[in-house]
């Protein structure tokens, strides 16, 4: 049978794709179930210990109210829950395998959607590469469900609005960050289903279980994580004799002490900046191609890490998930800090768990890991920031004239 040459390199990328995922995800089992041990701490301990005692709080039908440490919506109790699906397993094998399911979805996506006009299945690539550089922290937390979510969102797109608003709510009481999804959204349709999802959802939680928005008042006290922006400063204010401490604090290693409220003060007021700035872009901008709903998403989650108190290595997958949509659209400008996203996973995994206690003792190793780490994301979310106000928010005397056509004020996605 005669096979021309297109044929076969749209047979060997599939295959390449996949052999590539089966066996950097194997290699991901592997760890979780301690076959080969990875260097550092123990990163399952979350799932073995945390999550299982919030599951067995949460099966009786009420939030962990006595735990801190529950700082998540209420929609979080569904994937602590969901290994319950799987009783032949134990608890911490089930959600392994759980996770593994929803990385799955995610590279079934972004591999579909890769494969349509005017898409690349360069976005699969990332995701296939990206999610193994940041070790088997990826599958000890619940966040690849949640970036799942936020993928079909994104991909939903223009298409189906509802269905986008709907999962992006969802998304949200799940992890509160995918309700910057729908910053680019244009459609009413996606911002009222959105509403009427997370009301609902939202309604039936504090209903059915007592504590469903406890987690509000669990964040007041928090300090500064040590491996955010803002902890450089105590990092290297350790070395001067800045007298503050490293305590485990609110189930994160933070920094406690004088001025920490000061920088996580100015850390909350960088994130107010960052939010008025995705509200000036949404007022300027003139111009909604179908990669922008997914470029917005990208820049405000990256404007919403670089700025937080709190920079956790399993906040990268959100960051690879959403880098990787972008990179779906052959025409995303968003190739450089994509790339600089997948680089900076590398660096994470370097410096947790394999270098954990150097990052805590504050050494040289440590803090060249971490400024260089937190400095990746900065570049990468400036540089996402200015191609996304270039490409959709140019000065009027460049708009493109419509021939023939009187000249639109926006251009939207999905328009008929």
């Amino acid at each position: 049978m005669y096979v021309d040459i297109a044929d076969r390199k749209r047979l060997r990328l599939p295959v390449a794709l996949l052999g590539t995922w089966g066996l950097t995800r194997l290699l991901l089992l592997l760890f979780v179930f301690k076959v080969f041990v990875f260097p550092g701490p123990d990163v399952t301990s979350d799932v073995s210990v945390i999550y299982h005692g919030w599951y067995e709080v949460l099966r009786d039908g009420t939030f962990p109210l006595a735990d801190v440490t529950w700082q998540y919506p209420p929609a979080a109790a569904l994937a602590i829950l969901s290994p319950g699906a799987l009783p032949f397993l134990d608890y911490a094998s089930a959600f392994f395998v759980l996770a593994l399911l929803a990385d799955l979805v995610v590279l079934s996506l972004l591999r579909h959607a890769g494969g349509r006009p005017g898409r690349t299945p360069r976005g699969a690539w990332a995701w296939v590469v990206g999610v193994p550089l940041l070790g088997p922290t990826v599958y000890a937390r619940y966040d690849v469900m949640v970036t799942a979510v936020a993928v079909a969102a994104l991909l939903a797109g223009a298409r189906r609005p509802r269905l986008m608003g709907a999962l992006a709510g969802f998304g949200a009481l799940l992890k509160v960050w995918p309700a910057l999804l729908l910053v680019g959204a244009v459609q009413r349709r996606a911002w009222a289903s959105a509403a009427v999802t997370v009301a609902a959802l939202a309604s039936l939680f504090a209903v059915t279980m007592p504590g469903a928005f406890a987690f509000l008042t669990f964040q007041g006290d928090r300090g500064t994580e040590v491996e955010s922006l803002g902890a450089l400063v105590f990092h290297v204010g350790r070395h001067f004799g800045w007298e503050g401490r490293v305590a485990l604090n609110y189930g994160s290693i933070e920094f406690l002490g004088p001025f920490v409220k000061t920088v996580s003060t100015v850390a909350l007021l960088l994130t107010v900046a960052a939010f008025g700035w995705l509200l000036l872009w949404r007022l300027r901008a003139t111009r909604f191609l179908p990669h922008t709903l997914a470029d917005a998403a990208f820049v405000a989650v990256l404007l919403f890490t670089v700025t937080s108190r709190v920079i956790s290595p399993q906040y990268m997958v959100w960051l690879v998930g959403l880098a990787a949509v972008c990179l779906c659209f052959r025409a995303s400008p968003m190739t450089l800090p994509a790339t600089l996203v997948v680089v900076a996973c590398l660096v994470t995994v370097l410096e947790f768990p394999v270098g954990f206690g150097h990052v805590v003792a504050s050494d040289a190793y440590g803090m060249a890991l971490l400024f260089t780490r937190n400095g990746l994301l900065v570049v990468a979310a400036l540089t996402a920031a200015l191609e996304l106000w270039r490409t959709t928010a140019p000065p009027r005397a460049q708009l493109p004239a419509i021939p023939d056509q009187p000249t639109r004020e926006k251009e939207t996605l999905g328009s008929p």
